[in-house]
């Protein structure tokens, strides 16, 4: 099972693409829909919900994935549950980023400090981070520094931040669910 969560634009197309592509990993895919606006709400929320979804899998390598704010979550949410995570273009800082795009943004920063302390080290190797040499919306070489102790970075010279098409990652995204 693939657990998928939407970006900030929970409407693109884009989306449906993704979990079409993923499906040629797992057919299995769930996506998961948040509000997007009120952080602690869209935490309370899909902690909820993805156990609800982990509860109804037969899975032992379940996996999380998202674009962009998706992955900010996807980090979270899967180191909290125990899965393993993939994040395209992570938006790390939502609270600085989305400033004037969501209602409470200091509530991402409530939700870091309340999160478990050092929890990427708690994580290192149960994720993948795949980054956007084009992204237009995040500076992926501050994400990369931010994370390339923890995590594996893979970086792609042909999307953009809302990573449309992931298939060049497939392989990748498969062997890493796999193992």
């Amino acid at each position: 099972m693939i657990i998928y969560l939407h970006g900030f634009d929970a409407t693109s197309p884009g989306n449906h693409e993704k979990v079409l592509q993923l499906q040629f990993i797992d057919e299995d895919v769930r996506f998961v829909h948040y509000s997007t606006v009120h952080p602690r709400h869209d935490m309370s929320h899909l902690l909820k919900e993805v156990h609800k979804q982990l509860t109804m899998s037969q899975d032992t390598k379940p996996l999380i994935c998202g674009v962009g704010l998706g992955a900010y979550w996807s980090e979270r949410i899967g180191f909290l549950c125990g899965i393993r995570q993939v994040m395209f273009n992570p938006n790390l800082h939502p609270e600085q980023t989305m400033l004037g795009r969501i209602e409470r943004p200091e509530e991402y920063t409530d939700i870091s400090t309340k999160c478990v302390t050092e929890f990427r080290k708690k994580n290192a190797g149960n994720c993948i981070c795949i980054l956007s040499v084009n992204d237009e919306v995040v500076d992926n070489r501050q994400t990369e520094q931010e994370l390339k102790d923890y995590y594996n970075i893979v970086w792609d010279d042909r999307e953009t931040h809302k990573f449309k098409n992931i298939s060049a990652h497939l392989q990748t995204i498969k062997a890493f669910k796999q193992s």
